[in-house]
């Protein structure tokens, strides 16, 4: 697994979750997570939650750091677990930097008093699976009441990085683990 971290600021619109962003836009080919800081500004066209399409629910946010994953040779099912996994990691992360009594995670949604910190989806292409996960840095920009990163007073960048490495090393302690036991009648 490779970790592709893009220091200019990029709106989130929907068009980056798709196959081979990194290796098409940055040259880093095969499953990688992907990280950067930027609004979002999805529109009902560029939606991929059938739900939120239905609610005519848009997503957008002044300012979020988000995450993407590509991995090959996976399914749906398999990119749901991704995406509740990677979701579980932030969580984890969070409970280390404010109260645990403030954070609570439905799924693969993370909530702040009460607020929407999150937004996720998990999805697939024809030749790879692929999640979006972002956290709202700022308060401002969304439909509904939000909460954010600064509120907590947690610095967005050194969140990510760290998240995107602990990532990382899951998967990779994963892939060791698969080679390491024998087989049972």
């Amino acid at each position: 697994m490779k970790s592709l971290w893009i220091e200019r600021r990029m709106t989130y619109d929907g068009r980056q979750l798709s196959s081979h962003f990194a290796y098409r836009n940055y040259g880093v080919m095969g499953d990688v997570i992907v990280g950067f800081v930027g609004p979002a500004d999805v529109r009902i066209t560029e939606m991929v939650d059938i739900e939120d399409v239905r609610q005519v629910a848009p997503i957008s946010s002044d300012e979020m750091v988000h995450f993407l994953i590509e991995m090959f040779e996976v399914g749906l099912g398999q990119m749901v677990w991704v995406q509740r996994f990677f979701v579980l990691l932030l969580f984890e992360r969070l409970v280390k930097r404010v109260s645990p009594s403030h954070l609570t995670r439905d799924g693969d949604d993370i909530f702040y008093q009460g607020r929407k910190l999150s937004v996720s989806i998990a999805t697939v292409s024809p030749v790879s699976g692929l999640v979006h996960t972002a956290l709202n840095v700022k308060g401002t920009g969304a439909p509904l009441p939000i909460a954010c990163l600064e509120e907590m007073g947690i610095e967005a960048v050194s969140l990510a990085k760290e998240v995107m490495e602990a990532f990382c090393a899951e998967v990779e302690g994963m892939s060791m683990a698969k080679t390491k036991v024998r087989w049972v009648s």
